[in-house]
């Protein structure tokens, strides 16, 4: 998965180096499967090489430890790069610092759940719909890595009626297009695509329950996407540096490869 993010083979082998790095390649598949940008993957993993380093020079020696490490690193790293920040802003940037360290250490360390974190039920519909989980193990089969992406997207749909006061008995089409309007913008086509998923099968179950009087799965919309749309009628010089760079020149067959690419 890292060859995804990094065009250079240097640079993937200097993070498979790390001590840190089969935590850190399951922390970036698993921001590829909640579709974060390539720009947020890129921002964290440096973070969590720096992380690693300053852990394993003070004692760490396996992933159980690190959690005695994230708030010293986090005040060690604002001391280095967060001089002339107001607070406010010390205080944003100390999270993008600690955020991406508790993701990972919850994947690798069991019943980690980060320092003074508030928990979010898993259903956040606990009260209305209480065994909506339970539907979506026993009677959809769907994997524990699936559900946290349902758990995800209806987090947000619950956000966004606390916002607007709506209670879930009186969530109309309205109120679907207006989630889905305000929602989209925000986020990738992929990720908007499965939210409406997630809320199709959501107010079924709400119908079949009898908590909704109507089936309102049919009214979402889903996305449209066009083939070749994303497709771009050329690169940039930059691109192709990078594409030429991503070769691996120390075998003969990447070097044939590099040699095709300098033709085309």
């Amino acid at each position: 998965m890292l060859e995804h993010y990094y065009f250079r083979p240097e640079t993937v082998d200097r993070i498979r180096a790390s001590w840190l790095a089969p935590a850190i390649e399951e922390y970036v598949t698993w921001l590829t499967e909640a579709h974060y940008t390539a720009r947020s993957v890129l921002h964290r993993v440096p973070v969590l090489m720096s992380f690693g380093e300053y852990a394993k020079a003070r004692g760490a020696r396996d992933f159980a430890q690190l959690s005695d490490y994230v708030e010293p690193f986090v005040q060690t790293w604002i001391r280095r790069h967060g001089r002339g920040r107001s607070a406010a802003r010390r205080s944003k940037f100390s999270h993008e610092v600690r955020n991406p360290i508790c993701q990972m250490l919850r994947l690798v360390v069991e019943g980690y759940d980060g320092p003074s974190r508030p928990h979010k039920p898993d259903n956040p519909f606990e009260r209305e719909a209480p065994h909506f989980m339970a539907f979506l193990v026993e009677e959809k089969g769907l994997r524990p890595r699936t559900i946290l992406h349902y758990r995800f997207h209806l987090h947000q749909f619950a956000t966004y009626l606390e916002r607007n006061g709506i209670r879930l008995r009186a969530v109309s089409p309205t109120v679907i297009s207006g989630f889905i309007a305000e929602y989209g913008p925000r986020v990738a086509w992929t990720t908007l695509r499965n939210a409406c998923g997630t809320l199709r099968v959501f107010l079924r179950y709400l119908y079949r329950e009898g908590v909704l009087s109507r089936d309102l799965s049919p009214l979402v919309e889903f996305p449209q996407s066009y083939r070749h749309a994303g497709i771009p009628r050329s690169i940039s010089w930059d691109q192709v540096e990078q594409v030429l760079a991503s070769v691996d020149r120390r075998s003969p067959c990447g070097r044939r490869d590099y040699a095709m690419l300098l033709l085309f």
